[in-house]
C-alpha cells in the first residue's frame, strides 16, 4: 500500500467515574442510538436514557471490569475486546441510518480486566479516518476510571463504521458507544472532514450536560467547568481575580439551528476583576500536526454594561490578535453571540487563547475546540461491494480481519493477502490478492468482475 501521512490524534478526554454516559434523544432528528458493549441486555440509566445489549459488531469477545464497584452504571462496567484471533481490524457496523451528520460518542476503560496489567495500544477509526489512539501504557486514572471521547462526523452511505485495529497483538476495548442524529448543517468545515473534541466548556458552571445533569443539549453534548484549562500563569502574572457571574433572566437566540446550543451554556460566565488590563487566558492541549476549529460562545449578561463601547476586548489565538469583541454592540444584552475561527500551522502541543481587554474586562462564556481530520482515500464503493461478496462466498474467517473498508484506512494494513494502491482520482482500488495459505474452502463470488484492477493468486 502506498504510505500517507500519519496523524496522531490525542483526543481531548473527560474522567466520569461515578456519572453515567448518555445523550438524549433530540428534535428534530430522531436518531440516537445507545450501545452497551459487552452487555447482555437492555437498561435504562437515571436519565431515563435506553441503552441497548451489545450488537452490530463483527467479532470478539465479552468481559467486565475488574472492579465494578468504582463504576456506577452499567455502561461503563461491561466491555468488548477484541482479542488478535479475531482478526488485526474488528468494527461496530451501525446499519440503517440516514445519510446526514452524527456525533459519535465512546467510553474507553482497561481496569485490568483481562488481568495482565497492561493496557492495550490500538487505533480507533470512523468512516475509515483514524480518529483516536490508544498507547501503552495509559494514564493510570485513565486506566482505572475510564475515558470518554467525541467527535461529529458524516454518513455518506447508510451504514457508520467504527472500528479498531490491533497494535503488536494487543486486544482493542471499548465499554459504550454512542451515535446521535444532528443537524446535517452543523459544525460544518467541508463535507468530508472529521471534527474531534480536544475541549469544550462551559465558564462559570460545574460540569454539566446529557449524562451528568438533567440540562438539555439536543445535540447531546457534555460540558466542562473553565477551570480545568484556564490558565494559572495568567493570573499569577496579572494579578487577575477570576469572577463567575449569572444571568438575571434568560438569554435569547439560543437552542437554533444549525448548531442548537444550549440556554444554559449562556446563562454563566467569567470575567476578571483587578486594577485594570487584566486578561483571561485558557491553555488547550492539541496536535501541532492538525487545524482546529474553535468556536467562542459570549452573551452581555451583566446588567451594568448597557451601551456599545463599554465591553470591548481582543481575542488572541497564540499571539496573533483574532477578532475585537463588542457584544453588545453586535446583538444587545441577554442574547447569545458567538464567533469561531480556524488556527493553523501550530508550532507546540498546546494552543494558548487569550481575551485582552479594550474597555472593561473581558467575559466568556464557553469554547469549543475541535481538531479538524481530513478525510483519507477510500476504496472504490464497488471493490467494497466486490470484497464483502468475496468475504462471504470463501468463508474468510475472523482472525483474518476482514471487515469495514479494505484498505482504509491508509496508515493500517489493508486486509490480510490484499494489497491496495491509489488511482489518480484519489480513490483506493484492489491490486491484488493472495490467499495461496490461507486454506479457503467456497466458490469466488461473481462480483470479482467489479475488481477491475485485480491480479488473483490462490
Amino acid at each position: 500500500m502506498t504510505p500517507f501521512p500519519f496523524f496522531f490524534i490525542l483526543f481531548f478526554f473527560c474522567l466520569f467515574p461515578f456519572l453515567p454516559s448518555s445523550s438524549s434523544l433530540h428534535y428534530p432528528y430522531n436518531y440516537s442510538l445507545h450501545i452497551d458493549c459487552g452487555g447482555l441486555s437492555n437498561s435504562t440509566d437515571i436519565f431515563n436514557t435506553t441503552w441497548v445489549s451489545d450488537r452490530y459488531f463483527t467479532g470478539g469477545a465479552i468481559s467486565v471490569v475488574s472492579e465494578p464497584l468504582h463504576f456506577q452504571h452499567s455502561q461503563e462496567k461491561t466491555l468488548r475486546y477484541f482479542p488478535i484471533s479475531s482478526g488485526k481490524k474488528n468494527c461496530y457496523v451501525i446499519p440503517n441510518l440516514s445519510s446526514g451528520r452524527y456525533q459519535l460518542r465512546t467510553f474507553t476503560v482497561y481496569d485490568n480486566y483481562d488481568g495482565k496489567s497492561h493496557s492495550p495500544s490500538f487505533d480507533v477509526s470512523v468512516e475509515g479516518n483514524v480518529v483516536f489512539q490508544w498507547r501503552s501504557p495509559w494514564h493510570e486514572d485513565i486506566t482505572r476510571a475510564g475515558a470518554y471521547s467525541d467527535l461529529f462526523f458524516t454518513v455518506s452511505d447508510d451504514e457508520a463504521n467504527v472500528c479498531f485495529y490491533s497494535i503488536a497483538t494487543d486486544s482493542p476495548v471499548i465499554a459504550s458507544l454512542e451515535i446521535t442524529q444532528i443537524d446535517p448543517a452543523s459544525y460544518l468545515v467541508n463535507d468530508t472532514s472529521i471534527l474531534v473534541n480536544y475541549g469544550r466548556f462551559s465558564s462559570g458552571s460545574d460540569q454539566w450536560g446529557p449524562g451528568f445533569s438533567n440540562d438539555t443539549d439536543r445535540f447531546g453534548r457534555s460540558w466542562q467547568s473553565d477551570t480545568e484549562f484556564r490558565s494559572k500563569v495568567a493570573g499569577k502574572t496579572t494579578g487577575a481575580i477570576v469572577k463567575a457571574i449569572s444571568a438575571i433572566k434568560n438569554v435569547i437566540n439560543v437552542d437554533r439551528a444549525p448548531n442548537y446550543f444550549p440556554l444554559k451554556l449562556y446563562q454563566s460566565a467569567v470575567t476578571v476583576i483587578g486594577e485594570g488590563g487584566e486578561f483571561l487566558e485558557y491553555q488547550l492541549p492539541v496536535d501541532a500536526k492538525l487545524d482546529y476549529l474553535l468556536w467562542f460562545h459570549f452573551a452581555e449578561i451583566d446588567v451594568s454594561v448597557n451601551k456599545a463601547g463599554k465591553r470591548v476586548f481582543e481575542i488572541v489565538v497564540n499571539g496573533e490578535n483574532v477578532s475585537r469583541v463588542d457584544i453588545y454592540k453586535e446583538v444587545g444584552s441577554f442574547a447569545a453571540y458567538d464567533f469561531k475561527y480556524v488556527v493553523k500551522n501550530l508550532s507546540s502541543a498546546e494552543l494558548s487563547v487569550r481575551f485582552v481587554p479594550i474597555v472593561g474586562a473581558p467575559v466568556i462564556c464557553g469554547l469549543e475546540n475541535y481538531a479538524i481530520i481530513p478525510a483519507d482515500l477510500k476504496t472504490l464503493p464497488a471493490q467494497v461491494v466486490a470484497m464483502k461478496a468475496l468475504k462471504e462466498s470463501l468463508k474468510v474467517p475472523d482472525r483474518m480481519g476482514w471487515n469495514g473498508d479494505p484498505c482504509a484506512p491508509t496508515t493500517w494494513d489493508a486486509w490480510e493477502g490484499v494489497t491496495c494502491r491509489s488511482t489518480t482520482n484519489g480513490s483506493l482500488v484492489i491490486s491484488q490478492i493472495d490467499l495461496g495459505s490461507q486454506g479457503l474452502k467456497g466458490y469466488i463470488s461473481d462480483q470479482i468482475g467489479l475488481l477491475s484492477n485485480l491480479e488473483l493468486k490462490f
